[in-house]
């Protein structure tokens, strides 16, 4: 009898979806999934009467536990979904939290292209068709003069294009010790396997000189594609080491009528070291990488450019029609929301406003005296709302650049540290992550670490809600 009551209680779906919260579901993820998810909250809850394992007074307010059980399935359904995540990392150019932030110069210029036509390949002098190219190529020329430049989707297709454009069918030769795996298992050998090319290694892992470039020259003649150099920028190998300088490579590949193609990665335009980032002395710039002399550099648009995802070429006149008339290129092709961000974004390096625009620039050049600041200001506040048991310091630490640029780079930072006895570091990290919007630090030394240097001031607010959500439980 009480089951059949119970039972007897349940709101039909037909009803439910009338109310007001499942109405508003209904608005953000549409009528046929809110009644699918109506529809299995009430067999679920059918199930559980009949077993005896009903929710306690649940006939209280159905409706309002229909609700939970009805958004948490919707939740699960819609699957991930991309959020602003607080970075409090310390890691500047971090790859799994989308990399580099646009500058606002670069916000206004994406949703401007986005919002309505443009004449993304309409030259309006003219009054007839024109090249996307162009938004970027004039920026291009002026940071380095004297060369040609295409701009594609990314840069791992940039470096699929130049080899397939410059070598299909034909040998690369690579140093043994460049043969490097980026991020997602993504392998030169594979690029160049996936290209047309042929793999072939010169040199050892530590060990590569001119003179091993020119023996494979020699031995395979006109079958010789390219000479492929690419920049050990996620790693290093020291101690007992030698590299070909990439000018004696670009005077071998004249030699032989042969092009160099390097793949430089990060973007890199300012000195590190000039933002006094530790162990950076070595790390070249773009600069330095053209005035080597190379037939094609490529590089990111979302790294150390800190603009939006893209890959970038550098060139000769040749060597860049090539690639433009590849196929390749077409399927690879910037999209105008990537060449409006981009231009905005070259804009400030060209006008020496990188440092001040630029977020990775902005964090790269924040005074370890306003970091200090920062967190010394946060703990304080965060002092007031601490409940027993919770631990608040503020440490010196290190920051570092990120996205695979200058591996063993680090900046002096400080970081605000948060432990309690009773909960583990991975325990209040995962917390953390849940909470709106999520923030992500790092754990070190069985505490939680939060670097401001990675937390623009606007965010600080956010990052002192969760914290103080923390401590006040």
């Amino acid at each position: 009898m009480e089951q059949r009551e119970a039972l007897g209680k349940l709101p039909a779906v037909g009803v439910l979806i009338e109310r007001a919260p499942f109405r508003e579901m209904a608005d953000e993820h549409g009528r046929g999934l809110v009644v699918e998810a109506l529809r299995s909250g009430l067999r679920e809850l059918r199930r559980a009467i009949l077993n005896g394992v009903a929710p306690a007074r649940w006939t209280d307010n159905p409706v309002r536990r229909l609700e939970a059980a009805v958004g948490e399935r919707l939740r699960s359904l819609g699957g991930p979904r991309l959020r602003r995540v607080v970075n409090a990392t310390g890691i500047i150019v971090h790859t799994n939290l989308g990399r580099a932030p646009l500058s606002d110069a670069a916000l206004v210029a994406v949703v401007t292209a986005a919002s309505g036509y443009s004449n993304l390949e309409f030259d309006l002098e003219a009054g007839a068709r024109g090249s996307r190219q162009s938004h970027v190529e004039t920026l291009l020329g002026q940071m380095f003069p004297g060369r040609s430049a295409l701009v594609v989707n990314n840069a791992a297709g940039a470096v699929l294009l130049a080899l397939d454009a410059l070598a299909a069918g034909r040998e690369v030769v690579v140093s043994r010790g460049e043969l490097v795996e980026i991020g997602g298992s993504f392998r030169i050998p594979d690029i160049l396997e996936k290209s047309g090319a042929r793999l072939v290694e010169v040199g050892t892992t530590n060990r590569t000189r001119t003179a091993d470039y020119r023996r494979a020259v020699t031995r395979n003649g006109a079958d010789v594609g390219a000479l492929l150099r690419v920049h050990q920028s996620n790693f290093r190998i020291v101690g007992f080491t030698e590299a070909a300088p990439t000018r004696e490579l670009v005077a071998l590949g004249s030699e032989f009528g042969i092009p160099v193609i390097e793949d430089f990665g990060s973007g890199n335009l300012l000195p590190l070291a000039d933002f006094g980032v530790t162990g950076a002395n070595a790390e070249p710039t773009l600069a330095d990488r053209v005035a080597t002399g190379t037939d094609l550099l490529v590089f990111s648009g979302d790294k150390l450019l800190g603009g939006p995802q893209a890959g970038i070429l550098i060139g000769t006149g040749e060597a860049i029609a090539r690639c433009r008339n590849n196929p390749l290129a077409r399927a690879l092709r910037a999209d105008r929301m990537r060449i409006a961000g981009l231009q905005a974004t070259l804009r400030s390096h060209v006008r020496g406003r990188a440092a001040r625009d630029i977020p990775v620039w902005r964090a790269i050049a924040r005074p370890l005296e306003e970091v200090t600041e920062a967190a010394t200001a946060l703990r304080e506040r965060l002092e007031e709302r601490r409940a027993a048991g919770w631990t608040l310091e503020t440490v010196a630490a290190t920051s570092r650049v990120g996205g695979g640029a200058a591996p063993g780079a680090r900046l002096p930072t400080r970081c605000l540290t948060l432990s309690h006895p009773d909960h583990p570091p991975t325990a209040l990290r995962a917390r953390l992550l849940r909470g709106d919007p999520p923030v992500a630090g790092r754990i070190a030394e069985d505490r939680v670490l939060f670097d401001l240097r990675t937390v623009p001031p606007h965010e600080t607010a956010e990052l002192e809600a969760a914290l103080a959500g923390l401590l006040e439980s």
